[in-house]
């Protein structure tokens, strides 16, 4: 498992100057269509930079789910309390 955490990172930060290449370019692309008068292009980006920035949010929440439900079925009572005052330095 590390070792695909460690190649998915590293893939990401070798293509890192591909993608943000891109940017540049959509942007030139969204102004010249907005000075057009054309706006669907426009709001198609926005959407779909809202998209990919919820997709992690969700990820997170539903491990969070599968986490707790998990746990439930274990049985097993977290106690914050406990774990809190463990943890006071």
């Amino acid at each position: 498992m590390k070792k695909i955490l460690l190649f998915v990172i590293s893939f990401l930060f070798i293509n890192l100057n591909d993608i943000l290449a891109q940017c540049a370019m959509c942007r030139a692309t969204v102004e010249n269509n907005v000075n057009n008068g054309e706006i669907g292009i426009a709001s198609s980006l926005n959407f779909g930079i809202l998209y990919l920035f919820a997709a992690p949010y969700l990820v997170a929440m539903v491990i969070g789910i599968l986490w707790y439900r998990n746990s439930k079925k274990q049985g097993k009572k977290i106690d914050v309390k406990a774990i809190l005052s463990r943890n006071k330095y």
